[in-house]
C-alpha cells in the first residue's frame, strides 16, 4: 500500500534487511530554537555515492523530538533542503519511515540540520526509484498503475506470434531506479528480466507499450540486456530439496504450483520503490508460504530481495541465480562477511559485456553451482542457496553491470573491484563519529 511520499530535508533509520554501514548518526543541539544537527560519519576509506538512509518513526522522533500524528521530521545540508521520502508500510494513514540518500567522500562527515515541522519541505524531487504494473486494455492501451493485483491461476506466458501486446506491459511488474531496471514474468514463468539503461530518467512506464519499437532492440534509454530462456535468469526463486521419490531436486517458483500470486506496492519513489509478491505454493503436495519483498533505490546497480517463508520442507533451502548464457566467466568476491557470485563476459542480448552477480550474507550461505541441462526444468543458471531458517528472512542482492551503462563495467576487472567495494559498504562494521561541539 502506499504511502505518503515527499520531498524535503530529512531524517534516517536502519532496517533490519538495509544494511547502511559505517555511517553512524551523532546527535547534539545547535543554536537555532528547534533544530538539532545530525552527523553522518563514512568511516571507509573510500567514497559512498548514494547511500540510503532510512529511520522508522520512532528512531526519527528519539532524535529530533515529538512528531505530532501529522508532523514530519525535515533535514537540510547547508541551508539546502534534503530529498526525504516519508513511507506508510502499514498503510494506517501515518508514515512508519523515512528515506534518504547521501553521499560522501572518503572518511567524510556530513552535518544535516534536523527539525520537527506540520508540513514537509516542498522541494521538487527527481525521480530516482519506481515500481509499476499495467494492464493491457481492449484497444491495445496500456491502464494506469495498479497498486495491488492477483494473478490469474495459471495465466500462460504470452504467445507473441498470435498477440503483439501481453495482458500486462512488459508481462508484467518493472521496477527501476535511475541506473537500471527490472521485471517479473507475471505468469506461469515467474523468471526475472533486466533492462540496461542509458539515461537516469524513469522509463518503464511506457516501455513496451507499442509494439512497433522493440526492446530486445537498443534505443536511446537502453535495452533488454538478457536472455533468460529456462534459466533463473535475473534473480528468480527456487527450492532445494527432495521430491516425493527422495531424490535432491530443484523446485522453481512457479507453474501450476503456485495457487495464488499476488502483487502488492508498498511504496514508490522518488527516494526508493518497494512491492511485494506473495505466493500460495505447494511443494510435493503441502503448501508453502512464501513473501517476496523486493527493493531498489537511487543510485545503485542492483535491486533487493527479502524472503519470508513458511511451511518449507525439512532440510530445504532457498535458491537464486542468474542466466548462463553466450560468452562468460564465472568470478566471486568473498570479504566482509559477504559472498558475491558473478559472471562476466559478452552475454548481453546484442553480445555487448554484461555483469551478473547474486550477493548474499556469509552466515547465511549454503552453496554455490552450476546447473547442468539434465537437472530440472531449471537450464542454464548458476545457483546460490541460502539457508532457511523459520520466522528469519533470507535475503540476497542481485547485480547487472553493462558496459553501456557505465564504462567501469568494460571489463571483468572493472565489474569485480565494483562488486568488492559493494560487499565491504555493505557489510563493513559500524564506527561512531565522535566530535566534539
Amino acid at each position: 500500500m502506499s504511502i505518503q511520499t515527499f520531498y524535503m530535508k530529512s531524517t534516517f533509520h536502519l532496517p533490519k534487511y538495509i544494511f547502511l554501514t559505517c555511517i553512524v548518526p551523532v546527535i547534539y543541539s545547535c543554536n537555532q530554537p528547534g533544530v538539532k544537527q545530525l552527523q553522518l560519519c563514512n568511516t571507509l576509506d573510500m567514497e559512498r555515492t548514494d547511500e540510503l538512509i532510512v529511520f522508522t518513526r520512532s528512531k526519527a522522533e528519539a532524535l529530533a523530538g515529538t512528531i505530532p500524528p501529522d508532523g514530519y521530521v525535515l533535514l537540510s545540508n547547508k541551508q539546502q533542503p534534503v530529498v526525504v521520502q516519508y513511507d506508510d508500510l502499514d498503510a494506517d494513514g501515518k508514515w512508519d519511515e523515512l528515506a534518504f540518500l547521501q553521499s560522501f567522500k572518503s572518511k567524510e562527515t556530513v552535518t544535516l540540520d534536523m527539525s520537527v515541522a506540520d508540513a514537509p519541505a516542498p522541494v521538487k524531487a527527481v525521480v530516482r526509484a519506481h515500481v509499476r504494473h499495467r494492464k493491457k486494455n481492449a484497444d491495445n492501451s496500456f491502464g494506469p498503475v495498479i497498486t495491488k493485483d492477483t494473478m490469474p491461476f495459471g495465466n500462460p506466458p504470452t504467445d507473441f506470434s498470435k498477440i503483439p501486446l501481453p495482458p500486462y506491459l512488459t508481462e508484467g511488474p518493472a521496477w527501476e531506479n535511475d541506473k537500471v531496471g527490472f521485471r517479473l514474468y507475471f505468469d506461469t514463468r515467474n523468471g526475472k528480466d533486466v533492462f540496461g539503461k542509458r539515461i537516469p530518467a524513469m522509463v518503464m512506464d511506457s516501455i513496451g507499450a507499442n509494439y512497433n519499437n522493440s526492446y530486445h532492440e537498443l534505443s536511446d534509454w537502453g535495452m533488454d540486456v538478457l536472455h533468460v530462456g529456462k534459466s533463473l535468469g535475473a534473480g528468480s526463486v527456487a527450492i532445494a530439496t527432495k521430491n516425493k521419490a527422495g531424490k535432491d531436486t530443484f523446485v522453481r517458483l512457479g507453474g501450476t504450483d503456485v495457487k495464488q500470486q499476488t502483487y502488492e506496492v508498498i511504496t514508490d519513489g522518488p527516494v526508493r520503490a518497494i512491492f511485494r509478491i506473495h505466493y500460495a505454493w505447494q511443494i510435493n503436495g503441502n503448501p508453502v508460504s512464501i513473501i517476496d519483498e523486493t527493493s531498489v533505490w537511487g543510485g545503485q546497480y542492483f535491486y533487493e530481495s527479502k524472503l519470508t517463508i513458511a511451511g518449507a520442507p525439512a532440510g530445504a533451502k532457498l535458491v537464486t541465480g542468474f542466466a548462463d548464457f553466450y560468452d562468460n566467466s564465472p568470478g566471486q568476491v568473498d570479504t566482509s562477511g559477504i559472498k558475491i557470485f558473478y559472471s562476466f563476459g559478452a552475454q548481453g542480448e546484442a553480445k555487448d559485456n554484461l555483469g551478473l552477480a547474486i550477493g548474499v550474507r556469509s552466515d547465511n550461505f549454503s552453496a554455490h553451482t552450476r546447473t547442468t541441462d539434465t537437472l530440472t526444468d531449471i537450464r542454464n543458471s548458476y545457483l546460490v542457496s541460502q539457508n532457511i531458517e523459520t520466522g528469519a528472512p533470507v535475503l540476497y542482492r542481485f547485480y547487472s553491470g553493462w558496459s553501456k551503462s557505465d564504462a567501469m563495467f568494460d571489463s571483468e576487472n572493472g565489474f569485480h573491484n565494483y562488486l568488492q567495494q559493494q560487499a565491504i559498504k555493505w557489510r563493513k562494521k559500524i564506527e561512531i563519529c565522535i566530535e566534539k561541539k
